[in-house]
């Protein structure tokens, strides 16, 4: 299981990865969701291991 410290790190960078699509393609773009989609993937994996 990926440890808190490791799923901090990859949280920052898919957040950056997601305002980067963003400015790059427009929020409503298919690679700006997918960015979105995988960001919330890890917000809601680092709550588990919070909780």
């Amino acid at each position: 299981m990926i440890g808190e410290k490791q799923l901090r790190r990859l949280i920052e960078q898919k957040r950056n990865q997601l305002i980067q699509a963003g400015l790059k393609n427009g929020l409503g773009h298919s690679k700006t969701l997918e960015k979105s989609k995988e960001l919330d993937k890890l917000l809601n994996e680092y709550n588990k291991v919070k909780s």
